[in-house]
C-alpha cells in the first residue's frame, strides 16, 4: 500500500489514496500503522476516495481503529494532497465527510497548498444531537465531576462532540488523567474530544486536548472550532481569535451573519512511502 504522511500542526495521519489503492479493512490497517513503535506512527488513518456527492470523499480512521465523523486538520491535508498530486486544479473543492460536505479554499504558493481555509458549517448546541445526556437547550458551564473534583463544561458539536473547559494553566494542566476520564464519562453516549482552554486575551486562546479515540494530539481543528464557539457562548472572546495549540495555531472565526464556523491553518507534507499490510 503506497502512502503519504502529512500533518496539520504535528496532528499526523497517514493518507491514502483510494484512486489507486485498495484498504479493505482500514480499522485493522488504522491500529496496525499508527502504532508508533511498530508501525509507520500517526494519529490515525484517512482514505482520500471518489464521491458521489462532492469532489472528493474522506474517510477518517483514530488510532484505536474507531471511524471518525470529521477531523479539522486532517481535512486541510486532503485538499492539500489532492491539489498537489494534480487530482483537481480547483482552488474551491467540496469534500464528503460522515459531518457532511466541507468546501475547503486552497491558497497556493508556487503550485503547492500553503494554507487551507475550510467552512466548518454550523456548530450543534443541542445536547441530542452533540450528543451528551442533559435536559438542558444547551450545556454550558454545567458540572462535570471526575475523580470527585467539578469541572464547569460547555459542550459542542462540529460534527463530532467536543466537551470544552476553562483552566487557569493549560501547560501544568493534568491532561492525561483528565482527559482521559473525560473521553469515557458516562454522560457522552458516544463519547468525547475534551478541549482545555486557558483564555489569554479575547484574541487569543491557549489550548490543548484529548481526542476522542487517541488520546492527547498536538492539535484538534474540530477542536479548535468548538473552543471558540464555547468561548463566544461563554463570552470570553471575540468571534475571531488565534487559537494557540501544542503543534502550531489556528485562525477560527464564527461569523454571525450565517452562523458558520472558518478554520484556517497550514497542512504539511512529511513523506512519501510504501508498506505491505
Amino acid at each position: 500500500m503506497k502512502f503519504t504522511k502529512m500533518h496539520g500542526l504535528g496532528n499526523d495521519y497517514i493518507y491514502v489514496n483510494c484512486f489507486k489503492e485498495i484498504v479493505s479493512e482500514p480499522s485493522q490497517v488504522a491500529k496496525t500503522i499508527s502504532n508508533r513503535h511498530f508501525g509507520i506512527g500517526s494519529d490515525g488513518l484517512v482514505l482520500i476516495m471518489p464521491s458521489d456527492e462532492a469532489h472528493f470523499k474522506m474517510r477518517m480512521f483514530n488510532a484505536d481503529g474507531s471511524e471518525a465523523e470529521m477531523c479539522g486538520n486532517a481535512i486541510r491535508c486532503v485538499g492539500k494532497y489532492v491539489y498537489d498530486n494534480g487530482l483537481t486544479d480547483k482552488d474551491v473543492i467540496n469534500i464528503e465527510t460522515l459531518a457532511g460536505i466541507k468546501v475547503l479554499e486552497l491558497k497556493t504558493n508556487n503550485n503547492l497548498v500553503e494554507l487551507v481555509k475550510v467552512d466548518m458549517g454550523e456548530p450543534i448546541l443541542e445536547p441530542i444531537e452533540i450528543p451528551v445526556l442533559s435536559d438542558k437547550p444547551i450545556f454550558k458551564e454545567e458540572s462535570v465531576y471526575i475523580d470527585g473534583d467539578e469541572y464547569k463544561v460547555t459542550c459542542v458539536s462540529m460534527g463530532n462532540p467536543h466537551a470544552v473547559t476553562y483552566v487557569d494553566n493549560v501547560d501544568d494542566f493534568p491532561l492525561e488523567i483528565v482527559g482521559r476520564k473525560m473521553e469515557v464519562h458516562g454522560i457522552f453516549p458516544k463519547k468525547v474530544n475534551a478541549e482545555f482552554v486557558e483564555v489569554i486575551n479575547r484574541t487569543v486562546l491557549k489550548m490543548r486536548v484529548w481526542e476522542r479515540g487517541s488520546g492527547e494530539t498536538l492539535a484538534c481543528g474540530t477542536g479548535a472550532c468548538a473552543a471558540l464557539v464555547a468561548s463566544v457562548m461563554n463570552d470570553v472572546s471575540e468571534r475571531r481569535a488565534l487559537i494557540k495549540l501544542l503543534g502550531g495555531e489556528l485562525i477560527i472565526e464564527w461569523n454571525s451573519s450565517n452562523n458558520h464556523v472558518y478554520m484556517t491553518g497550514a497542512a504539511t507534507k512529511v513523506f512519501d512511502g510504501e508498506i505491505s499490510i
